[in-house]
């Protein structure tokens, strides 16, 4: 437990550090996706709903939220989510920390991709999720895709989870 919870606050730390040098950047031009999707102002600054750890291909996220997903996680009102909540995952690739090898953490100079779910039941009711799907690659957060049906990789991938309002994510529980 204890090693647990020093592993935790590491990562918190590490993920402190790489997100405000992230807010502390340029601020690039950032274009909607094809289904015309924007990316979220402010979203730099929203609070932390969960973390997670992808042991497939090595990344470490940071799960946010609006103030409606944030209120809607720390309330346990996620299934469904409301209608307004916006999520996001910040991805980095890992590394472990040099004076540290067992400890885990996001690489702040390999920012893999910001992705966003947008719960809005009447612009998405046609996907059948009332989810619009979008993610933004690297640093200079490039619209992903070429084609019209960008959702439908997002749905496919989250179809395991369509029971839970097609969210992976399970918030923390904050003491």
């Amino acid at each position: 437990m204890k090693f647990h919870t020093v592993l935790s606050t590491i990562f918190i730390a590490g993920l402190s550090v790489s997100t405000a040098s992230i807010a502390n950047e340029a601020q690039p031009i950032v274009q909607p996706n094809l289904d015309g999707i924007k990316i979220p102002k402010n979203y730099k600054n929203w609070p932390i709903i969960s973390i997670s750890h992808r042991t497939d291909n090595k990344t470490i996220r940071a799960i946010i939220g609006n103030d409606i997903a944030i209120q809607a996680a720390r309330s346990g009102s996620t299934n469904p989510w409301p209608e307004g909540s916006i999520l996001g995952k910040l991805v980095w690739k890992e590394t472990s920390k040099t004076n540290w090898p067992t400890a885990v953490i996001p690489n702040p100079d390999k920012f893999i991709h910001a992705e966003f779910m947008y719960k809005d039941t009447n612009k998405f009711k046609e996907n059948e999720t009332n989810w619009g799907w979008a993610r933004w690659l690297g640093q200079e957060q490039k619209p992903y895709g070429s084609a019209k049906d960008l959702d439908q990789s997002c749905i496919k991938c989250h179809t395991p989870v369509k029971g839970q309002d097609w969210v992976f994510t399970s918030p923390i529980k904050l003491p």
